[in-house]
């Protein structure tokens, strides 16, 4: 017959006795839950793997496939670890809605943030414009360099880098000058008084084809704009792929000037002969 216990002493024996079995079932549900979460894990990164490859297939843009991505790795990890809870018998529900109302609070906080990041998701869904694109919006004009989550970067032709608000952005017009295959260059030669426009206007049909990159369709336009007190005003509108606008431009505000020395033509501020580097702001007086 096993010993009485002393009076206020502690049977260690029954209590080892008792509290294994429930050791026992806790270390077993902790090893569970480790492999619940390691298993968990691995599925999530698979999923997020065939998501990403299926998207890349699909020519989804790169930026729109970060944010479906991020946000499915959230939501994926979060139902693990409630379900990892629930397995411990922890009341989900009650934690759900703590979760729930810290997001209404941190939305409330974050409210402008917030807007950024639905203004870029609609950007990239609607797609005005892409990575790339040369773009006149929110007040700044450049090369698209990132749609971000919050900001778009720009990189203006001074090569300055801006960072402007997807909300800014999408909710004022957007101007994207790459849309389109081709551009018109859109210029202006002033005439004196005393120039025959339909010789200049012929002049300059025969030249403008002959630069470079100008497209044969639609034909380079070149007709009498308007008259003023100097004279008549031509406008000068070749045509031009996106990539060849400025060199387009320059060469053909050359060609003007050029065109208008050889014929002789005055020039209409001071009726002298066209001389110097530009059609419109240099000139000499008849004594120079």
């Amino acid at each position: 017959m096993s010993e009485a216990i002393a009076p206020g002493g502690i049977d260690w024996a029954a209590l080892i006795e008792g509290a294994t079995p429930v050791a026992i079932s806790v270390a077993l549900k902790i090893l569970a839950a480790l492999a619940f979460w390691i298993v968990g894990r691995q599925l999530i990164h698979f999923c997020i793997r065939a998501v990403t490859r299926t998207l890349d297939r699909q020519k989804v843009e790169p930026t729109l496939i970060r944010y479906l991505v991020a946000s499915l790795a959230v939501a994926l990890n979060f139902a693990l670890v409630v379900a990892i809870l629930g397995y411990f018998g922890v009341e989900t529900t009650s934690f759900a809605a703590l979760v729930a109302a810290a997001g209404v609070a941190v939305g409330m906080a974050w409210s402008g943030l917030l807007g950024n990041f639905a203004a870029g998701a609609f950007l990239l869904i609607l797609r005005p414009f892409k990575v790339g694109d040369f773009i006149e919006a929110g007040g700044c004009a450049g090369t698209v360099r990132e749609i971000g989550l919050f900001v778009t970067t720009i990189d203006d032709p001074d090569n300055v880098r801006t960072f402007i608000g997807n909300n800014r952005l999408f909710a004022e017009t957007i101007r994207n000058y790459s849309a389109n295959e081709f551009r018109r260059v859109d210029l202006r030669a002033q005439l004196d008084a005393t120039v025959d426009h339909r010789i200049a206007i012929s002049l300059l049909r025969d030249r403008l084809g002959k630069i470079p990159n100008v497209r044969a369709e639609p034909a380079p336009e070149v007709d009498l704009l308007d008259e003023n007190l100097s004279g008549p005003v031509l406008v000068v509108r070749p045509y031009c792929d996106q990539a060849h606008y400025w060199q387009v431009h320059f060469d053909t505000n050359r060609l003007i000037r050029e065109t208008f020395t050889e014929a002789g033509f005055p020039n209409p501020a001071s009726r002298t002969r066209w001389e110097g580097d530009g059609p419109f702001c240099t000139e000499r007086g008849a004594g120079s």
